[in-house]
């Protein structure tokens, strides 16, 4: 045993942080940074140390050896200071350069360069390197019972590496009080940074500090478990509280649902990775604080989107001169189309369609399995829209000719039905209830067609093969003119935005008017000139005008939302800072719609 701790002692003292009487004592302490610059060296210093600290355990049993076991004693505190010196300056130095996910890796294949770019590869192999040189400091310090001091530098350093990353991403602690008195623009701004940050801290910062951490003292359970959580918990609270905090917010009107949405999306979209890493029983207040995030989060959105159903049922404005799409429609529609790209945590959220299933026509979820997870979505989508469709209806009787209203209604079921074609929505909503409606829109059409123009089409004889006395001819000439110039002057500034929908009412107006005008223009126009009748005011329109005329209509003059009342409504309008701020983060996922 003498002669182990003197093979020790001849290593061991070349390293001491403390001596100064020898100059070659001196010069090997002038070594910054032993492992990197003498590997060898630093080898033969924890073999040296493995080797004294099982030579004091021989002498521990001798009890007349005392006096060899303080010099075994002595010898191993020197190591250990340098050891301590060493590991310090090692995490210092690489603080932000290490690399967990590649060492992990490197782990179970046989040759980790195949793994990396080229680009990278130098670099991977310093981490590779540094942190195994970590590894065999802690392992040498743990196995000769100076674990504590090990723990308490890498605690340190990394805790403050954790601390200042989260400070640099903007994660930052805020109280209640605090989230109330900001303005909407300001926390709108750290909702988004926080949801450009979390992936990025959970994923890249507290992953990677877990791997760091398990393969740094895989000598220890205990101690791997309880330096990583005492690194990592009060960073990963600082910013799972957040999502909590934004809820306490002193006014979550129903426009501001689409950030809580998305604040849900970021938790649910890294809950796995988060089980994972905080798997320990020390964490669980971690796990505890994201699912309290959720489930406030849950309660928000839920009172939002009753909020704004309400704000729909109670909305009072005019009708649209025109018979137009409504603002009320638009609002709606691109609410729900925006609504639609959070389906999951829709889905989630929603608890309450039993209840409105009861409400719902059957027609309405007739091929619907009620028990499949996207049922509550589908439900809760049928329902809102037969709310703006209600709504509709009623603002449809506020016109005094019937046409206008059937109009309108055709124009907003058409938007209805366009925007679910465009959206997610037509996944949720599926192909029978799209079908459906444009069959709706269709039946509009029909009676549109048959309330506006059913005096210029009765004004023609409807059997054209039996002949009739030039008074009748003339009167119906007169008859025809006096409707359709009636109706013309009437109609014209009524509006059809969608070009197809336009396209079609035209079509089908020309081709139930025009050929019966034609065929009784050409049959009776030649016996009212060798009658010597005044022509031109009897007979005042050509086949062609009255097609010419029909494709002018539709086009109407142009009415703002202020004019019709819409700004005394009961719905917020969707100012365009608002609009630009949610399709400017929705998302790559969602945004950018």
């Amino acid at each position: 045993m003498e002669e182990t701790i003197e093979n020790a002692e001849s290593i061991i003292k070349k390293w001491d942080l403390d001596a100064s009487s020898t100059s070659t004592s001196t010069s090997y302490n002038r070594v910054a940074n032993l492992f990197r610059d003498n590997p060898i060296d630093a080898k033969h210093l924890l073999n040296a140390v493995n080797d004294l600290h099982h030579a004091m355990q021989f002498v521990i049993k001798d009890s007349s050896s005392s006096k060899l076991l303080v010099r075994a004693h002595n010898l191993m505190q020197i190591a250990m200071k340098r050891l301590q010196k060493e590991f310090y300056t090692i995490l210092s130095g690489s603080r932000y350069f290490l690399d967990p996910e590649t060492v992990s890796s490197s782990r179970s294949s046989k040759s980790y360069e195949d793994e990396v770019y080229k680009d990278n590869e130098s670099q991977t192999k310093v981490s590779v390197f540094v942190m195994a040189d970590l590894k065999s400091i802690a392992d040498c310090m743990i196995g000769a019972g100076y674990g504590k001091e090990c723990v308490k530098i890498y605690k340190f350093n990394r805790k403050s590496v954790i601390d200042e990353t989260l400070y640099y991403l903007g994660i930052e602690k805020l109280s209640s009080s605090e989230i109330r008195k900001m303005d909407w623009e300001l926390l709108e701004k750290k909702i988004k940074n926080w949801l450009s940050s979390v992936k990025i801290t959970v994923i890249t910062l507290f992953r990677s500090e877990r791997i760091l951490c398990d393969y740094v003292f895989s000598a220890s359970d205990n101690i791997r478990e309880s330096c990583f959580s005492e690194i990592a918990k009060d960073g990963a609270l600082v910013l799972f509280t957040f999502p909590e905090m934004v809820t306490k917010y002193k006014k979550m009107s129903m426009e501001k649902m689409f950030r809580v949405l998305d604040l849900y999306d970021a938790v649910c979209n890294i809950w796995v990775e988060l089980e994972m890493i905080f798997n320990f029983e020390s964490t669980p207040v971690v796990k505890s604080q994201a699912m309290t995030s959720l489930v406030k989060l849950g309660h928000a959105a839920r009172a939002m989107l009753s909020e704004f159903e309400t704000a729909v049922q109670k909305d009072s404005s005019k009708a649209v001169p025109g018979g137009g799409i409504h603002p009320l429609t638009r609002y709606v529609m691109n609410y729900l189309v925006f609504l639609s790209d959070y389906s999951g945590a829709i889905s989630e959220i929603i608890v309450d369609s039993p209840m409105l299933l009861q409400m719902l026509p059957k027609s309405c979820y007739l091929d619907i399995n009620i028990d499949s997870p996207s049922s509550a979505v589908f439900i809760r989508l049928v329902w809102l829209l037969l709310v703006l469709l209600c709504k509709l209806d009623g603002k449809a009787q506020l016109y005094n000719d019937v046409a206008l209203s059937y109009l309108f209604l055709a124009n907003n079921l058409n938007y209805v039905v366009s925007k679910v074609w465009e959206s997610n929505l037509k996944l949720l909503l599926g192909s029978d209830w799209i079908s459906n409606h444009k069959k709706k829109v269709r039946e509009y059409m029909s009676k549109y067609e048959r309330t506006g123009w059913d005096k210029v089409i009765t004004s023609m004889p409807e059997n054209l093969t039996t002949e009739i006395s030039s008074t009748e001819v003339e009167e119906r000439f007169n008859k025809f003119n006096l409707s359709f110039e009636e109706i013309y002057r009437k109609q014209s500034s009524w509006v059809v935005p969608d070009r197809k929908l336009q396209d079609h009412i035209k079509i089908s107006l020309a081709s139930k008017i025009v050929p019966i005008y034609r065929v009784f223009y050409e049959m009776y126009r030649g016996e009212l000139v060798r009658n010597g009748t005044g022509m031109e005011s009897i007979v005042r329109f050509a086949p062609d005008d009255i097609q010419n005329y029909l494709s002018d209509l539709f086009h109407g003059a142009s009415v703002s939302d202020s004019s019709i009342g819409w700004s005394g409504s009961s719905l917020p309008s969707m100012s365009t800072s608002t609009s630009t701020s949610m399709s400017t983060s929705y998302p790559q996922h969602k945004a950018d719609k």
